[in-house]
């Protein structure tokens, strides 16, 4: 993110740096995704410019801003481009210098609003006494818990759970072995359904479904099952696992990329 800004300084720099004044000169404060959008409105600049900022890489900046903390001549955008993953840039708007910053440099500039410039010394000890607090009263709480790590996950908290569970069942191969000849002897007028003979085990099954799911999400999501199957019977599927996997959802790649990690 921060490289966009910097980008958009050199191509379109005037507009840009009409568009942060305007954010420098509502003061101190915070600025909600509306406030950061509507200003471009409000710029003295041709349509033309207009447009090519609107339409340029700040705009993705602009689109995934969760707020904007403004301390003249400062603003710092705290971005959120895709679920979990969060990035922080502050823009000098005197100097025109661009800036990453780290979580903990983002929410001490913030607390500036408040408070004003905090010492090194006063943070460091405030972050002690916080760490220690949640180290005593979270740990207990959380411990083995699972937490997602994988954008596809986050707001998906049934799917991810149910396949932490599934994970743990992989892990005893004391119920996997049934279930792996279930898999395979599971046919319909002599098609296997799910699984065929290139799988003969429950490690090259875990192999398969990776490979499966990396393969799915690289394809278009209108992608038909068909134009996909003999690759699927390469891994090792069954013949039908698209149609059956995929029955009353769609044929396509978007309703069969959930079904082989599920």
């Amino acid at each position: 993110m921060r490289d966009r800004v910097q980008d958009t300084l050199s191509a379109h720099r005037n507009v840009l740096v009409s568009l942060l004044s305007r954010y420098v000169e509502q003061g101190k404060g915070i600025l909600h995704p509306n406030n950061l959008i509507d200003e471009l409105d409000n710029i003295v600049c041709d349509d033309a410019a207009r447009l090519s900022l609107r339409e340029g890489p700040f705009s993705e900046v602009l689109k995934a801003a969760h707020e904007a903390i403004v301390l003249p001549p400062f603003v710092a955008v705290s971005i959120r481009p895709r679920p979990g993953v969060w990035e922080f840039v502050r823009v000098d708007v005197s100097q025109l210098k661009v800036e990453e910053l780290t979580v903990s440099e983002y929410l001490r500039f913030k607390e500036e609003l408040v408070d004003g410039p905090t010492s090194h010394v006063s943070m460091t000890l405030f972050c002690l006494m916080t760490l220690m607090c949640l180290s005593l009263i979270l740990s207990p709480s959380t411990a083995g818990f699972p937490r997602p790590t994988r954008s596809s996950s986050i707001g998906n908290g049934v799917q991810f759970l149910n396949r932490h569970l599934s994970s743990n069942m992989f892990r005893n191969k004391d119920t996997l072995e049934p279930l792996l000849d279930f898999l395979r002897v599971h046919k319909y007028k002599g098609h296997a359904l799910m699984l065929n003979d290139r799988i003969k085990s429950v490690s090259r099954l875990q192999s398969a479904l990776l490979k499966a799911e990396e393969y799915i999400s690289k394809l278009p999501s209108e992608t038909l099952y068909t134009e996909f199957e003999y690759t699927f019977q390469g891994m090792g599927f069954g013949e039908r696992v698209g149609g059956y996997c995929s029955s009353g959802t769609g044929d396509d790649a978007s309703s069969l990329g959930h079904t082989p990690s599920s």
